[in-house]
């Protein structure tokens, strides 16, 4: 299980799979200097709900793996995330869908 630590404060535990691929996606919007709001859901045991952070180009990020490998990518699930960065709730974790699946454009939030 690794963890995302926003500006040293609100960190959430993702998956070390999951995790990769929400760097790559939040990389590549910074690197084109794209500011967006990234959320997710917090666990039960911490009283649930939802947290949302502003992510831009001045933002200290910490993408911690407890994985020592790094896990294969699966371009449709960058493509899903980045979809979900590109709109105007941001980004947001999705399921992961079969390799080489295509893009929908009705994507859901993953339930927890």
């Amino acid at each position: 299980m690794g963890k995302f630590t926003y500006e040293g404060g609100q960190k959430v535990e993702i998956e070390d799979r999951a995790l990769t691929h929400v760097q790559l996606v939040i990389t590549a919007k910074l690197r084109r200097g794209e500011p967006f709001p990234f959320t997710w859901r917090e666990d039960v045991s911490i009283g649930g709900g939802r947290t949302t952070v502003w992510i831009h180009s001045g933002s200290n990020l910490v993408f911690k793996y407890y994985g020592s490998r790094t896990p294969p990518v699966n371009r449709a699930w960058i493509d899903a995330l980045a979809f979900t960065a590109n709109s105007p709730s941001g980004l947001y974790m999705v399921p992961e869908p079969a390799e080489g699946t295509r893009l929908e454009q009705d994507l859901e939030p993953a339930s927890e």
